[in-house]
């Protein structure tokens, strides 16, 4: 009598590549993840033309940067806001994002998709993984985006566009590659809160913002603490991404995206096998 052929469990890189099919296919299906790579391109643009638009009295508003570049990042490392224009670049990007990934992630719940899903895929670990890096990619675009919007919208305002292009660059791929770091954040905090919708989307904003960061900055700038290491711990170092920045500053910017991205993914995948997941 024939053997009946031993059942082979996949393996890690399979599980993979099949939980990351079907988030990507859901996310190019869904209206959401369009609907904020156009919001991700219209921001900078707008922002850019409003400040050049005539005020009430007639004259002409003050421009709200001095060159095209500044609305894409910081001309230099800054750990207490200065002033708005210091905060309105593409780090705007992860607010938007994280708002997204509450989206992404909720409609995970409140559809019955991860009930299915964990009664015939019991790994915890490849859902966080999965969805890391789907909602990163998500964000990385909405970089791409905002970045054409900021460009498109510069150019209408007549902004100068002389800029270093090696540490534009690498202020570029800094907030790329930092996508990976905060997409961990948000999956992290949308297990947390996965049965308050509202609350994951508040949290997500909140901690986009930055209002907390820089709060706690504010507070810690007189006394003696390294900018440094509060940048890496509270900020992801998004703000060595800049237009002063070389190569140090994208390796920086690798390495605690890399750091975020598996202390947030091993957190939540804790959180998932030791509780209710529905």
């Amino acid at each position: 009598m024939a053997r009946e052929p031993e059942f082979k469990a996949p393996s890690f890189t399979e599980r993979i590549k099949g939980m990351l099919g079907v988030d990507l296919y859901r996310l190019f299906h869904t209206p959401m993840f369009y609907i904020f790579l156009a919001i991700a391109a219209i921001i900078p643009a707008m922002i850019s033309a409003m400040t050049m638009m005539p005020a009430p009295d007639g004259t002409t508003s003050v421009p709200l940067y001095s060159n095209m570049w500044q609305i894409i990042a910081a001309s230099k490392s800054l750990y207490v806001i200065e002033g708005i224009a210091d905060y309105a670049n593409m780090n705007m990007v992860f607010i938007f994002g994280g708002i997204m990934v509450s989206i992404f992630i909720g409609h995970d719940y409140k559809s019955g998709y991860v009930k299915q899903l964990f009664t015939t895929h019991a790994k915890k670990q490849d859902y966080m993984i999965s969805k890391t890096l789907v909602c990163a990619f998500a964000m990385a675009c909405m970089c791409i985006t905002y970045l054409i919007g900021g460009v498109v919208g510069g150019l209408f305002a007549g902004y100068e566009t002389d800029v270093n292009i090696g540490s534009l660059i690498v202020a570029i791929l800094g907030k790329m590659v930092m996508s990976f770091g905060w997409a961990s954040l948000y999956t992290f905090l949308n297990v947390i809160f996965r049965r308050y919708f509202g609350v994951s989307i508040v949290s997500s904003f909140f901690f986009g913002t930055g209002i907390l960061i820089i709060g706690v900055a504010a507070i810690v700038e007189n006394l003696s603490v390294p900018t440094f290491f509060l940048n890496i711990f509270l900020y992801g170092s998004s703000v060595n991404a800049n237009l002063s920045s070389n190569i140090g500053a994208l390796l920086i910017c690798v390495i605690v995206s890399a750091a975020w991205t598996v202390f947030y993914n091993v957190l939540g995948t804790k959180l998932l096998s030791k509780s209710d997941v529905y």
